[in-house]
């Protein structure tokens, strides 16, 4: 990927911020190289100027987020209305499931957790807050696609099947069921083993509304079994109050 002559300088920067925020671990000059596209001298500049900040560490060649992020992440945690208006009812939901669930929204094509209730079971989901995967299968990404503004869902599209046209037309037709039915199901598209329903949050009511989160609980498919339709109905439930709660805020 090369993405030297898209971006803005400024832009760069956030790139390597992204990038080194989404991996889940420290990443050397060679791996950053090959996420973000960018030439080694940029990317040497860039890492310059978020170590100066202390957005970043490096340690043996390695970098990851630094102690600037924590604080970041702190803030985010203390201030974000969604999260503080959907913690209640994830934990009501995760109690009467006994299973994970997760507060989800989408980020430069990705379906990044925001908050993680897991279960106590010993066999659980392995998605954790903070982390991030592509938005292009499992209930989550589906959710968060069928119900996003219809221009953000065409470039988002455009971006994740740019040259597959037939998995275009496939989740197109699977989108509008989705919306139809109003929730997303999938079993083993992300992870083998895992089934989930995810179901979107709104901020405001009316025709024209539109969702950028989900909620969505995840459970192994053998303890799924059996139970989906009771999972579905909580879930949906669960979404209806946390949308209420944003709307009258």
């Amino acid at each position: 990927m090369d993405t030297e002559n898209t971006v803005t300088g400024a832009e760069r920067v956030l790139l390597v911020l992204s990038a080194l925020a989404s991996h889940g671990k420290a990443m050397s000059v060679k791996d950053l190289l090959g996420v973000t596209g960018l030439a080694q001298s940029t990317l040497y500049r860039q890492i310059a100027l978020l170590k100066r900040w202390g957005f970043v560490s490096e340690n043996a060649g390695y970098y990851a987020p630094g102690p600037i992020s924590l604080q970041l992440a702190l803030g985010f945690d203390g201030n974000s209305l969604l999260v503080e208006a959907s913690r209640n009812e994830m934990q009501q939901l995760a109690r009467f499931s006994q299973e994970s669930i997760g507060l989800v929204v989408a980020v430069n094509n990705q379906v990044m957790c925001l908050e993680m209730i897991d279960s106590r079971h010993s066999l659980r989901c392995s998605f954790e807050k903070g982390r991030a995967v592509a938005l292009k299968a499992g209930a989550s990404a589906k959710s968060l696609l069928a119900f996003m503004p219809e221009r953000a869902r065409t470039d988002a599209l455009d971006s994740v099947f740019h040259d597959d046209d037939a998995d275009r037309a496939a989740i197109e037709a699977e989108l509008e069921q989705i919306r139809t039915q109003g929730f997303a199901v999938s079993d083993s598209e992300v992870d083998p083993g895992v089934w989930g329903v995810s179901v979107p949050i709104y901020h405001r009511a009316g025709r024209a509304a539109s969702s950028s989160a989900s909620i969505t609980l995840m459970a192994p498919s053998t303890r799924a079994a059996g139970r989906e339709r009771q999972f579905i109905d909580a879930t949906l439930r669960s979404a209806r109050a946390i949308s209420e709660h944003m709307q009258t805020d």
